[in-house]
């Protein structure tokens, strides 16, 4: 063929359609299939043009095409949300219709076989890679070809309004309206983007491509507000943390470069509901969402720096479950997880809007920077939706509130039984109420009028010495329940209740004290107890943590054991703060327990007084008085004021077994 009629060939394709193609050396890339492209897939020596166009005919569709249409029938994309969008098969000869006639593999180049034009045959040789190769399912690739380009709140308001792109260099376009492959990508020339070399109509380092049509302004459609919006100041469109092949987080070199496609995937994405990309090979026991996570929150060195390895936490002996398969996570699902609890990374992570993790951390109760622009729940009534939530608690209370559906397990650790108990246990907010007698100071600040002369000025570091944040007037969730080696509190881990080797997913040793299973006195309430720890008092911390270790994280112990109650009972006999105290709060009252001091005895481990009087505990005016069975005594009405007292009391009233056992 020679130099003049390839000249024409070349004008003609450029009136017919590819205005935007310009040719500057080889361009074409893998898309060029003549012995001396860098296609796999090789032909005889023709131009390279004419493997797909035909200058003087064609098949009738498109810009001169000369390559066989497929004709295949795709599935489109789909999710719940994009409830309103519908999707057509793509119009034959459209845009789209000419890219898959490759790409879906049904056509002689991914065959590696013949490839069908206007005037013959031409053998090929070689086959398509099989990660360019898309199939007839369509649903793990971008949505394109809608029926009716319907309006949302993370696109660009003139993507319907005008249908013109944000795309400040207007190489993102709409066809008739719609997206099509072109929207995306140029055919014509492949390095664009040098990097990604995907052929994209421009560059998508920091996912300028993608921000052309999703967009970051506040705007609410269908009474949905833009997830978005909060994109552009979050930790993964900033961070530079360098990335490397391996890491499969996208092409570019950091998180900020690689931003929307660390988390999605164009095409081919292993969770085809979001484009997320996930783990390759995708691990089955986890949910698609969690998946996308570990890509970078593992621990491994493909991230430079290394991040905490979070997924190692939940292998620990306690951790926050991932979803069993039938409970899993979806992005349209309820704030209040009624009947559907789970705990995926996005359950209290907003990927969109998390910030940065630095040195500083805001003081309670206020959300923290990994935890911004996540949903919660408000505390006062359990129901109103916070979007985003204000405060750490409102987004745990999404499960640990009045969500139904919770289930009451012992998997996590001993679970007490309360004297002032709850229809619904697992829900915190009454025992964190305002109007509860004595709560630890979760969701309102602390207004006791009593002393607390154990109080610490500091709250201790994981050394169980080292002065940390200031005691403030409030506490988070996480300053009890939390990784045991986070970085908040002295260490190297993650921070937050991702997993622990403490029972309850709490930061700090804390035993609680049980007795053996029966009827007394062999066992049952009111039978000895049968974990003890006497003399180990003020280990607060450290590698040999002390049994009360959590409790020393803001009290000093060696001042609460110097109180003549905590001196017989703890320092003295080894027993747990949890015989007497609720870690919570007591959010109503029994006329026999008046409840201040979170004393609310568990009745696991004590029984009241000849197994038929109630337990009763009554503090008045410094002269606090307790009746029950405990550790094989019995209380009588005894004064909690007095080592002596208390030791007289005992020493008079330990009960004889009687032939059933009752005392």
């Amino acid at each position: 063929m020679n130099k003049r009629f390839w000249l024409a060939c070349m004008a003609l394709l450029l009136a017919a359609g590819s205005a935007r193609a310009q040719f500057t050396g080889d361009v074409l890339g893998m898309h060029d299939l003549s012995p001396s492209g860098q296609s796999p897939v090789k032909g005889g020596a023709l131009p390279p043009c004419t493997y797909c166009h035909a200058p003087h005919s064609g098949v009738g569709k498109g810009p001169l095409w000369s390559e066989k249409l497929s004709s295949q029938t795709y599935t489109l994309y789909s999710s719940s949300t994009i409830p309103n969008q519908t999707m057509i098969q793509p119009p034959l000869g459209g845009p789209s219709s000419l890219c898959l006639s490759c790409h879906d593999g049904t056509i002689g180049p991914a065959q590696g076989t013949l490839e069908t034009v206007p005037y013959g045959e031409i053998r090929l040789q070689g086959k398509m890679f099989p990660s360019d190769i898309l199939g007839a399912n369509l649903q793990s690739s971008h949505p394109f070809s809608f029926n009716k380009l319907q309006d949302s709140p993370d696109l660009v308001a003139s993507i319907v309004q005008s249908k013109q792109t944000a795309d400040p260099l207007n190489l993102v376009k709409l066809f008739g309206g719609n997206v099509a492959c072109e929207s995306c990508h140029n055919p014509h020339v492949e390095n664009v983007d040098s990097t990604a070399l995907n052929f994209m109509v421009r560059n998508n380092t920091g996912s300028g491509l993608c921000l052309s049509c999703h967009g970051t302004t506040l705007r609410t459609v269908n009474n949905m507000p833009n997830p978005l919006v909060p994109w552009s100041t979050s930790v993964h469109a900033t961070v530079s943390n360098a990335t490397l092949p391996a890491a499969y987080a996208g092409v570019y070199n950091t998180v900020a470069q690689n931003a929307c496609s660390s988390c999605h995937v164009e095409h081919n994405a292993n969770s085809p509901a979001r484009l997320l990309r996930g783990t390759t090979p995708p691990v089955a026991t986890l949910d698609a969402s969690t998946q996308n996570c570990i890509i970078c929150h593992n621990g491994n060195n493909n991230i430079i720096p290394a991040l905490p390895n979070v997924y190692a936490e939940s292998t620990k002996s306690y951790a926050h479950p991932f979803p069993s398969g039938k409970n899993v996570h979806d992005a349209a699902e309820p704030v209040l997880l009624n009947n559907n609890r789970h705990a995926t990374c996005v359950d209290c992570h907003n990927p969109h809007g998390a910030l940065q993790v630095g040195s500083v951390f805001p003081l309670p109760p206020q959300i923290r920077n990994s935890q911004a622009v996540v949903n919660g729940v408000m505390a006062a009534d359990g129901v109103t939706v916070l979007s985003p939530a204000l405060n750490q608690v409102d987004n745990c209370l999404r499960c640990h509130g009045t969500s139904t559906g919770k289930p009451t397990s012992s998997t996590f650790g001993y679970l007490p039984r309360w004297t002032v108990a709850y229809s619904d246990p697992a829900n915190v907010i009454p025992q964190f109420a305002a109007t509860a007698t004595s709560s630890h100071p979760v969701t309102h600040a602390s207004t006791s009028a009593l002393p607390q002369p154990s109080l610490l000025p500091n709250m201790l570091l994981l050394d169980g010495a080292t002065p940390g944040r200031v005691m403030g007037t409030q506490i988070l969730c996480t300053d009890c329940h939390n990784s045991d080696d986070n970085r908040e509190f002295g260490s190297a881990g993650p921070n937050g209740p991702h997993g622990s080797i403490y029972p309850h997913i709490l930061e700090r040793r804390y035993e609680m004290s049980q007795v053996a299973s029966g009827v007394s006195p062999a066992g049952g309430p009111g039978s000895p107890i049968i974990n003890t720890y006497p003399g180990q008092l003020t280990s607060a911390g450290g590698p040999a943590p002390g049994p009360w270790a959590l409790c020393g994280k803001c009290h000093n112990l060696t001042t609460l054991l110097n109180d003549s109650m905590h001196s017989l009972h703890v320092a003295g006999s080894g027993a747990s703060c949890s015989v007497c105290h609720t870690a919570h709060g007591i959010g109503s009252t029994l006329p026999n327990i008046t409840g201040e001091r979170l004393v609310n005895f568990d009745t696991n481990v004590v029984a009241p007084l000849n197994f038929s009087t109630p337990i009763s505990y009554n503090r008045n005016a410094g002269n606090d008085t307790c009746s029950l069975i405990c550790h094989a005594y019995t209380h009588n009405a005894l004064q909690m004021n007095s080592v002596n007292s208390v030791q007289s009391n005992q020493s008079k009233t330990k009960p004889k077994a009687g032939p059933s056992g009752a005392r």
